[in-house]
């Protein structure tokens, strides 16, 4: 069976995509596209060189770009005090006394947990702000 040139290309595209789908890498998505530019070339009746050339700035020149982008987003905050993870970051809750180790124990949802001042200064009995979630103790702050 004898392929033609557009068709590899395309089998070339199918493979990345299906491999990114595969690894959850976004940069294969970003060559896929390159594939399918060399694709486009070949149905255009260009040269393999200009086939290859056009795959390789198109695939090559995406992913610098998506490189690039993702170099300069925010990062996100670290999953223990990150509220997109942990709902129960930045909720109040009273602190009755803490012991001489700045630890205390709190009433949070119906249960008790475990606490660690995590503010500036002398840790002071009150209402106090969930900052960070480590394991099942709670880091706590003054409450504004």
């Amino acid at each position: 069976m004898d392929f033609s040139a557009p068709t590899l290309w395309w089998i070339l595209a199918g493979v990345l995509v299906a491999v990114e789908l595969a690894t959850g890498t976004f940069y294969l998505l970003m060559l896929a596209t390159g594939a399918v530019a060399g694709a486009l070339a070949a149905h255009a009746g260009l040269s393999a060189s200009a086939e290859i050339v056009a795959a390789a700035i198109v695939g090559g020149g995406a992913t610098a770009v998506w490189h690039w982008r993702r170099a300069r987003a925010p990062r996100s905050a670290p999953a223990q005090s990150n509220r997109d993870v942990l709902l129960d970051i930045g909720a109040t809750v009273q602190v009755a006394a803490w012991n001489d180790r700045g630890t205390a124990r709190v009433q949070h949802r119906g249960a008790e947990w475990s606490a660690r001042y995590a503010g500036a200064g002398q840790p002071a009995p009150g209402p106090h702000r969930i900052v960070a979630i480590e394991g099942n103790e709670l880091h706590l702050a003054p409450a504004p």
